[in-house]
C-alpha cells in the first residue's frame, strides 16, 4: 500500500475517504487480488487516522465484498472492481453509494410487492413506457440513467403509498448517482451484460403485471443486489 497522509475533503467522513483511497489502490492494482493489506496499526500510521476510522473503512470494504478478513491473519483483497467504478464517480463517494444501494434493496422490494397488488392500468402503462425507453437506450449504448430511475419511481408510484414515493424522491440525488455509475459500467461492458440488466427490469415488470407480489418483490431485490455486485466485480461479464 502506498503511504501518505489522508487528503481531507469536506462533507466526507474520514472512514469513507480512507475507504476511497484503499479502493483506488485495489482498482489500480497497487494492491492486487489476494494480497494482504497492511495491519491496522500500519494503516493508522500511514494515513494518520485513528484505529476506529480504519476499522470502519475496512468493515465497509468487507461488506462490499472487496476485501476479506481472516481471523488472526489479517485482511486480504478479495476482488478488483472495474476501472469505471472510480472513473464515473469519486473514489471516496463509493462507500456512500454502496450504502444507498443497500437501502434501496429494502425499500424497493416492498414497493414492487405492493405495486403488483395495487397497480392500476395507468400505473402499468407508466412502468411499461419507462421500460421501453430504458431498453432502447441500453441497446443503443446511450445514457439510460433517467429512464432507469423513472422505471423505479413508476414502480414506487404504483405501490399506492405516497410515502414510498416521497422516500425514493428524497434520495433521488444519490439514487441517480448509483444508477449512473451502474449504467455507465454496463454500457461499456458486453452485450450479455446489457441484456441481463434489461431482462432483470423486465422480470420486475412482468411480475407486477401478473399480480404476483412475492415474485415482484424478489425480482426487484435480486436486480438491485446484482447491480450492487456488478459495480464491484471486474471479472463479471453479466
Amino acid at each position: 500500500m502506498d503511504n501518505g497522509k489522508l487528503t481531507i475533503r469536506k462533507r466526507k467522513t474520514l472512514s469513507d475517504q480512507l475507504y476511497g483511497q484503499i479502493l483506488e489502490q485495489i482498482v489500480s492494482g497497487t494492491l492486487s487480488q489476494g494480497e494482504k493489506l497492511p495491519s491496522e496499526n500500519q494503516i493508522c500510521t500511514a494515513f494518520e487516522v485513528s484505529r476506529p476510522v480504519v476499522r470502519e473503512a475496512l468493515r465497509k470494504l468487507q461488506e462490499d465484498g472487496l476485501i476479506e478478513a481472516r481471523r488472526g491473519v489479517g485482511s486480504f483483497v478479495r476482488k478488483r472492481p472495474p476501472q469505471g467504478l472510480i472513473e464515473y464517480t469519486t473514489a471516496d463517494s463509493v462507500s456512500g453509494l454502496m450504502r444507498a444501494m443497500e437501502a434501496r434493496i429494502v425499500l424497493e422490494k416492498e414497493t414492487a410487492r405492493l405495486a403488483a397488488m395495487r397497480a392500476e392500468p395507468r400505473d402499468i402503462a407508466k412502468i411499461e413506457a419507462a421500460m421501453e425507453r430504458l431498453e432502447q437506450a441500453m441497446q443503443a449504448r446511450e445514457p439510460a440513467g433517467d429512464a432507469d430511475f423513472d422505471f423505479h419511481l413508476a414502480v414506487a408510484e404504483a405501490s399506492g403509498n405516497e410515502v414510498f414515493v416521497t422516500m425514493l424522491t428524497a434520495v433521488r440525488d444519490v439514487a441517480e448517482r448509483t444508477i449512473q455509475v451502474a449504467q455507465s459500467i454496463t454500457r461499456a461492458g458486453t452485450q450479455a451484460r446489457i441484456d441481463r440488466v434489461a431482462r432483470e427490469h423486465r422480470q420486475v415488470l412482468e411480475a407486477i403485471k401478473a399480480r404476483d407480489g412475492e415474485a415482484a418483490g424478489l425480482t426487484m431485490a435480486y436486480h438491485l443486489l446484482q447491480a450492487r455486485q456488478r459495480v464491484t466485480d471486474n471479472a463479471r461479464d453479466d
